[in-house]
């Protein structure tokens, strides 16, 4: 899968763009706040859906501008795709997948698979619990679109229960519809986290091991809010029972406290915890190893290589890694932007394009 094409009208600070992408390396290159990140928002959008910077598609717009737009064409193993979205200052969003107009967000999944790395990553183990969690809804959207619709609506309803808590009359009934619908869809969201996890785990940990020679050995933990369980029916059931265990303390405190809001993923080299006690190498190729296992599981579980984004990353990277990183992924399609690229990782880069932004304007090498 490679991304062949992009228009752009009024996107961030686009007016109109159109470029033409190589299959292999996309260098994009230029001083900061030029516009290098907005480039590869705009090719992210096509896939999830939404922004990897802002949860306002309002932000995305060019400023003064009523909407903005923007239009990929891709090649996949045995077809041509493409997916355009419209978004516009009202909040109005609308997508069309190969020219059909697409009536749910969870249609949109499964036609681009794209996987991005950015500093932020880089500081996912060492950062707060919430940052680990959006990793594995991110990746689990893309694979499991029934993942996406689960968690939108254990979201909505976790919304309206934390909003009931804080009311003066509470009905135990109409608390008690609450707690079966957040005991459903949060059973599913735990038991599908867990599976990925135990996948991720596996990859990763062989990634690990070659990138540090044999020298160490990674492992990932899933910690869930609620003890597991061997059957989805058998957690949504155990869930259930905590909520309305803990309803006198949630009451007190006027929020939710028990779920998968409040999940957690663990790193461990050597059975030692990483964000504790790991160096900041340590931590930066434990994120790294996670990035490229996210990669061979997308292409495991859907036989399409998907497509990596590496905003500005390469320079926090040390030059062993960046080098693993371009060689472990030369069939692939790579979005690089960087501010400058060292001479001898450009000569390790396989064929690609080059790319200079400037000011919104872009200009082909």
């Amino acid at each position: 899968m490679y991304i062949k094409n992009i228009e752009l009208h009024n996107f961030r600070n686009y007016g109109d763009l159109e470029l033409e992408f190589h299959p292999n390396v996309n260098l994009i290159l230029g001083n900061n706040a030029q516009g290098k990140t907005n480039l590869l928002e705009s090719i992210y959008v096509c896939s999830m859906g939404k922004s990897f910077r802002t949860s306002r598609d309002s932000e995305m717009i060019l400023f003064g501008e009523d909407f903005g737009r923007v239009r990929v064409e891709a090649q996949r193993d045995y077809y041509d795709t493409s997916v355009e979205l419209i978004f516009t200052r009202d909040s109005k969003k609308s997508a069309k997948v190969d020219g059909v107009k697409i009536k749910k967000s969870s249609q949109l999944l499964e036609n681009l698979y794209m996987v991005i790395f950015s500093p932020e990553d880089l500081r996912i183990v060492k950062d707060e619990p919430e940052k680990r969690r959006k990793f594995i809804d991110r990746e689990l959207c893309q694979l499991r679109p029934k993942y996406y619709e689960d968690l939108s609506s254990y979201k909505k309803v976790l919304l309206q229960r934390n909003a009931y808590l804080k009311e003066f009359d509470i009905d135990p009934s109409v608390m008690d519809l609450w707690d079966m619908q957040l005991a459903r869809y949060g059973a599913s969201i735990m038991m599908m986290r867990a599976d990925f996890i135990r996948k991720l785990d596996k990859i990763s940990r062989g990634i690990h091991g070659a990138i540090t020679n044999g020298g160490e050995n990674l492992q990932l933990k899933y910690v869930p809010n609620v003890e597991p369980a061997a059957s989805l029916s058998e957690l949504e059931e155990r869930y259930y029972q905590i909520l309305r265990s803990s309803y006198e303390n949630d009451l007190r405190q006027r929020t939710t406290t028990k779920g998968p809001h409040k999940d957690d993923l663990e790193f461990f080299i050597d059975g030692i915890s990483v964000r504790n006690f790991g160096s900041q190498g340590q931590q930066r190729t434990s994120a790294l190893s996670i990035k490229l296992a996210e990669l061979s599981l997308i292409k495991e579980e859907t036989g399409e290589e998907a497509i990596l984004l590496l905003d500005d990353v390469m320079s926090e990277l040390d030059l062993q890694r960046q080098e693993f990183l371009v060689k472990s992924l030369a069939e692939i399609q790579m979005f690089i932007t960087t501010t400058e690229i060292p001479e001898k990782l450009k000569e390790t880069l396989p064929d690609g394009k080059t790319f200079y932004v400037n000011a919104g304007s872009v200009e082909e090498e």
